[in-house]
């Protein structure tokens, strides 16, 4: 590779998206199992903005190692330049899980290990074992776009695929088998998690509840939903009785709320786990499980597939330049998205 530095966005000190500075940095080197990638895209996730503020809400000795100053990012699409044995070419690629340099490949990048793994850069080094193949069909955008987002919805609705404790919880996340007997409601169906989620579960057959604010009505139904929930105008938990399954992808304290809606024998998923009494749990029958994503280059390529064929698509929200991660941040802040939003390099 002709060039030893690159442009990234890094921030010296936690803070608002205003800490976000576009900078020259030496372009990092592979180590053994590892690719270099030159990023075409950038798929933005929470964890990016959690990164950013330092964290304030989790306790210390729960927080992951962030040292300043630090490149975030953790999804990514672009094409193998390098492996370990050739920084400066594409020498020794082969024998990285298959890969050659040139192939485009995206992917979930070193998470939960590394909360962020540096992909917002023009390059970054990534575990071959983290990456799948880019289909053709499927452009860098919405590829990156992919990857956080729709491994959280198959690995809570499909198959967890690890058998990785939850620092949420000591019960082991088994997600129920879906099929044309099963009601499923996601609440949050229109953001990153949610729209992809609402497609895994009608891929599986199952009735699907959208729950969103009106504006989202017409997309969510494009995408398969049965039933539409205006949040602005009825709470959910109120008008819905019975359901199988609420996937939860807002979460948190308030997700308990939803337990009066599912049947005797259903399940709970929140996202963000939140604030559950296991006696009441069991007292009304309901499973109440959550799991924290973890990279897969297995599984993208099983999604990979889906997206190719149709069978799932992604919604971009907003695309922005690298040099504009700052907006990018902001319009996360202003919530009601829309699918995902991502970051492109020329």
């Amino acid at each position: 590779m002709a060039t030893q530095t690159m442009k990234a966005i890094r921030l010296h000190e936690f803070g608002g998206p205003e800490v976000l500075r576009h900078e020259e940095v030496p372009v990092p080197a592979p180590g053994p199992g590892e690719v270099l990638v030159r990023v075409h895209a950038i798929g933005l996730n929470p964890p990016d903005w959690y990164a950013r503020e330092g964290m304030p809400e989790v306790p210390a000795e729960l927080k992951p190692p962030m040292a300043l100053p630090l490149i975030p990012g953790t999804d990514v699409s672009g094409v193998v330049e390098a492996s370990v044995d050739g920084v400066d070419g594409v020498d020794g690629v082969d024998g990285v899980d298959g890969f050659t340099a040139g192939d485009e490949v995206f992917g979930l990048l070193r998470f939960p290990t590394a909360l962020q793994a540096g992909a917002y850069a023009e390059y970054v080094t990534a575990p071959a074992s983290d990456l799948a193949r880019k289909p053709a069909a499927v452009d860098h955008a919405h590829a990156a776009a992919l990857a956080m987002s729709g491994l959280t919805a198959w690995q809570f609705l499909i198959d967890l695929g690890h058998d990785h404790p939850s620092p949420f919880q000591a019960a082991q996340h088994r997600p129920m088998a879906l099929g044309s007997g099963t009601t499923v409601l996601v609440n949050g169906a229109a953001g990153g998690v949610g729209h992809l989620a609402l497609q895994l579960a009608k891929w599986q057959g199952a009735r699907v509840i959208a729950v969103a604010s009106g504006a989202h009505e017409g997309f969510l139904r494009e995408l398969g939903a049965d039933e539409f929930i205006d949040y602005t105008k009825d709470r959910p938990e109120e008008v819905v009785r019975d359901l199988d399954l609420v996937l939860d992808t807002v979460g948190g304290p308030g997700s308990r709320r939803f337990l009066r809606a599912v049947k005797r024998g259903g399940s709970l998923y929140p996202v963000y786990f939140g604030e559950f009494d296991d006696e009441e749990n069991a007292r009304l029958g309901v499973t109440v499980t959550a799991a924290q994503v973890r990279s897969s280059g297995a599984q993208l390529t099983e999604l990979g597939r889906l997206l190719a064929d149709g069978t799932i698509r992604v919604a971009i929200d907003s695309a922005f330049p690298l040099e504009d991660a700052r907006a990018a941040h902001e319009r996360a802040a202003r919530g009601h998205l829309r699918g995902k939003i991502v970051l492109t390099l020329g």
